[in-house]
């Protein structure tokens, strides 16, 4: 898919990328309603449709993904909740041949996520993902979300990476437009970031459903 050669350093999202999004999708969709009716008086299906609204109007900014704002939002101790169906939490196939192999080809291997560090700090225990990464950053650490495109460029100023010579894949399209828009040459989305979901048609960039096609690529196949 590409050539190995011109990439010195590999960007990955976390959420859908290295981890099955199930457990996100779940946990907000699901669980948090749940958990919001019982503690409001509400049924079900009306703190959905409050949440959902809720959500919408901070999507793409640094509050959506801060556990810290949910939680005074909501009333609700959303890192507790997140430990309450810490099970789910699991990594995509091929994760850590992938980033074996990425260390073994000396890559960069450089996680860049929008999750808030409390999230962050309850993935990496539960996974051990960190031990294969050489740089873990969050964007609540950057100042801003990956979506807006001032990003990469304050992002230089803690991962030392040259956008022509970068990989970034992530799941998210308005993230790989973004990441599009600052230079970075080599981008690549995951087409099944849920795996209890169908995978989705994406032509915008190239894409795959798992990590195994790049282990040949790598030739660590």
């Amino acid at each position: 898919m590409f050539d190995w050669a011109q990439i010195d350093t590999v960007l990955l999202d976390m959420d859908g990328t290295l981890l099955d999004l199930h457990f996100d999708n779940h946990f907000w969709l699901e669980y948090v309603p749940r958990r919001y009716a019982e503690q409001h008086g509400l049924t079900l299906e009306s703190a959905t449709e409050e949440l959902l609204h809720r959500y919408k109007k901070v999507e793409g900014t640094l509050n959506w993904y801060c556990v810290d704002y949910w939680s005074e939002e909501l009333a609700l101790d959303i890192p507790l909740l997140k430990t309450e169906v810490e099970h789910l939490i699991a990594v995509h196939p091929h994760v850590v041949d992938f980033l074996r192999c990425l260390k073994g080809k000396g890559k960069a291997r450089v996680l860049v996520t929008n999750a808030h560090q409390k999230a962050l700090q309850l993935k990496m225990g539960k996974t051990r993902l960190g031990e294969h990464l050489d740089q873990v950053i969050s964007s609540h650490d950057v100042g801003l979300p990956k979506e807006n495109p001032a990003f990469w460029g304050r992002l230089q100023q803690v991962v030392n990476y040259s956008p022509g010579r970068t990989l970034f894949i992530d799941d998210s399209l308005p993230v790989l437009r973004s990441a599009h828009s600052f230079g970075i040459a080599h981008l690549l989305c995951m087409l099944q970031p849920d795996a209890k979901q169908p995978a989705r048609d994406i032509t915008e960039f190239m894409a795959l459903k798992h990590f195994e096609p790049l282990l040949y690529g790598l030739g660590c196949s």
